[in-house]
């Protein structure tokens, strides 16, 4: 995984109109961390929006998923978290009396050992079975199984795709599933410039510290010699397209060695880091107009922020 890290670093500081650093390399022990305490900040409302969805919408999601008795499970979540949200989910499955085991998969060896930790401790009679892998891997793995998959992709973490990748995403993961296996997509909903842009740049600095955290650890991993007060967190948001996009600014004229590469960064120069998409019903159904996914259920909070939809593979 280090060496694939080094390959994306220069590969993405290579690039001649945009240069860009990968973020799924924010997640090391203090990425984690900042990030959970993003999840908790007034301005970041796609947790709490999320949240209300599990805990009080949890019949709903139950019906759509339309379970059947005799059958065995498994309930798959993709990029796992801290389990807040899905060990409502998980509670109902136990008092229906459903026979599934979860299985969380993340690339965060962090992640799973606090959810793992946190679940035995919640829900001592679930099993649970961490699988620290690609989210393909993992899922291919499972395929034979013979347990009806329940996968979960919440947080809107399909948002970190364009649409293009996106439906690359489903495609591929329709590919390890059969039909009749449910899919619960969490998705960010399109809305006003004012509710998005302060959700990536609060007013505590923590999304910024999340950010720039990825210079410290290309720092600490490779021996790199990014200066962080040299840079800052710059984030925008496109209200018509419905993307919000993260960078990392260059404040001066400077010279970064890697690995013995030498990138260079004009004044202002923008490293781009991270993409969130903001959906609505046309471009979900976009999304899945090319894979093999249907749209089956649409649940979403009382201030409709945030939608789960629940698909199914054909």
């Amino acid at each position: 995984m280090l060496e694939q890290f080094k390959k994306d670093v220069i590969e993405g500081l290579s690039k001649i109109t945009q240069k860009t650093l990968p973020s799924k390399y924010f997640y090391d022990k203090k990425g984690d961390r900042l990030f959970v305490k993003i999840t908790r900040l007034p301005e970041y409302y796609l947790t709490r929006a999320e949240m209300e969805i599990f805990q009080e919408k949890t019949s709903e999601i139950m019906a759509a998923l339309h379970l059947e008795k005799g059958k065995k499970y498994s309930v798959v979540e993709l990029g796992a978290g801290d389990g807040t949200k899905t060990i409502h989910l998980l509670r109902a499955l136990i008092k229906r009396n459903c026979d599934f085991e979860y299985l969380p998969v993340d690339i965060s060896i962090n992640a799973l050992e606090g959810i793992k930790k946190f679940l035995n401790a919640e829900l001592p009679t679930l099993v649970v079975k961490p699988s620290h892998n690609d989210y393909f891997k993992a899922l291919e793995n499972l395929k034979q199984d013979g347990t009806i998959k329940i996968i979960l992709f919440l947080g809107s973490n399909i948002g970190n795709l364009m649409d293009d990748h996106a439906t690359e995403f489903i495609y591929q993961l329709g590919s390890s599933l059969y039909q009749g296996d449910k899919i619960i997509l969490g998705v960010d909903l399109k809305k006003a410039k004012e509710i998005i842009l302060p959700a990536y740049n609060d007013d505590q600095g923590i999304t910024a510290a999340f950010n720039l955290n990825l210079l410290d650890r290309i720092n600490k991993e490779f021996g790199s010699n990014f200066i962080r007060a040299n840079f800052i967190h710059a984030p925008d948001y496109d209200e018509e397209e419905g993307i919000a996009k993260s960078y990392i600014k260059s404040l001066v004229k400077q010279t970064v060695t890697f690995q013995g590469h030498v990138f260079n960064f004009e004044k202002d120069e923008l490293i781009h880091t991270e993409v969130s998409r903001k959906y609505d019903d046309q471009v979900v159904k976009q999304i899945l107009s090319k894979t093999d996914i249907t749209w089956e259920h649409k649940i979403t909070d009382k201030n409709n922020l945030f939608a789960d939809y629940i698909l199914q593979r054909n």
